[in-house]
């Protein structure tokens, strides 16, 4: 009996260990399609993998495959383009809100060496709002690629619908309206950004392809990356290898939702990491869906996530003035 209880216990705890080292995966269907007691358990879920690690792996989403590999073709195609060609379309004075943004000019906070990595940013694409029109940058137009920004503002709205779901599901699990986020996320001032990890081709200087970081926004849904490399730092303080199955998005809470329930939902540090030396050679390509209100949003402690034993943790401010802190921070922009 003791054997059988020792071997119990064992298989036991690999289990929760290997439970500490796995992203948590959900269905958006159940939500969605489900009935009451299949939204609850789906919204109990993603809770939980929010609480606890701040990452969650998606199906059901609503980008179609199609949809995902027209995306990437148009985005190597542009990455490909002489280094020439993609300069034009890096606009001064916007901190690379949109547009291209070229090789070296990203350093994660903290950082004083830049990121391996060039991208483009797809903005909103504003509805029955004049003021928010003239307030955004312009997306940017690529004339050599005539599919490219079709492309791009479609998976931009269907990853925005996507992330729509999950917030609506999120304000249940904080016991908050249903429709808590949607009047701030309406034309919100989101971007979706394909990142080109390009081939290394001399020995890094304690540089990585994207170094240690959290994101500033409310939720960051990531297609299914080309090549791994993201890495989760989890409660244990290990690095775990966080791959999206190519039915997936790889959905974590930002540094904005983070304040808002005053460290409730988890705002995890991850990075991209360097591949092995043997494939150098190799590009990676990956592209985030970083979900942002509309800058008038207060981040102000939610009272229902502060008490005695969670007292408030941050100060009061606005999600316009943190995104133009950590723009700053991240050498995107200047301060004036």
């Amino acid at each position: 009996m003791g054997l059988l209880f020792f071997f119990l216990a064992l298989s036991l705890r690999e289990q929760k260990y290997s439970g500490m080292n796995r992203i948590p995966k959900v269905d958006l269907n159940q939500y969605i399609n489900g009935d009451a007691a299949a939204k609850k358990q789906f919204v109990a879920d993603l809770g939980k993998a929010f609480t606890e690690i701040g990452f969650v792996a998606l199906k059901g989403h609503l980008l179609s495959t199609s949809l995902q590999e027209n995306l990437y073709k148009q985005i190597k195609a542009f990455f490909d383009l002489p280094y020439e060609t993609k300069k034009k379309y890096e606009i001064p004075g916007i901190g690379g809100q949109r547009g291209y943004t070229s090789f070296g000019k990203e350093t994660a906070k903290g950082r004083t060496i830049a990121d391996l990595k060039e991208f483009w940013h797809f903005g909103q694409y504003v509805v029955n709002n004049p003021a928010l029109e003239a307030a955004y940058p312009k997306n940017v137009w690529v004339e050599e690629l005539p599919e490219f920004n079709a492309i791009g503002k479609e998976t931009y709205q269907q990853l925005e619908a996507t992330a729509a779901y999950v917030l609506e599901a999120l304000a249940d699990f904080l016991q908050l309206p249903t429709d808590y986020f949607n009047p701030y996320i309406k034309n919100g001032n989101s971007i979706l950004r394909p990142i080109h990890y390009p081939p290394i081709t001399v020995e890094p200087k304690d540089a990585v392809r994207a170094a240690a970081h959290g994101d500033i926004n409310l939720i960051t849904l990531l297609m299914g990356a080309q090549g791994a490399g993201l890495q989760v730092l989890n409660k244990q303080n290990e690095w775990i290898d966080a791959l999206a199955a190519p039915d997936e998005l790889m959905i974590n809470v930002g540094d904005m939702l983070s304040r808002l329930t005053n460290n409730k939902l988890k705002s995890t540090i991850h990075r991209v990491v360097n591949p092995p030396r043997e494939e150098w050679g190799n590009s990676r390509f990956s592209i985030p869906f970083f979900m942002h209100p509309i800058s008038e949003m207060p981040l102000n402690c939610l009272s229902n996530c502060v008490d005695k034993d969670h007292p408030k943790g941050f100060e009061d401010t606005t999600a316009g003035a943190y995104l133009e802190e950590r723009l700053i921070e991240l050498g995107l922009k200047k301060k004036d």
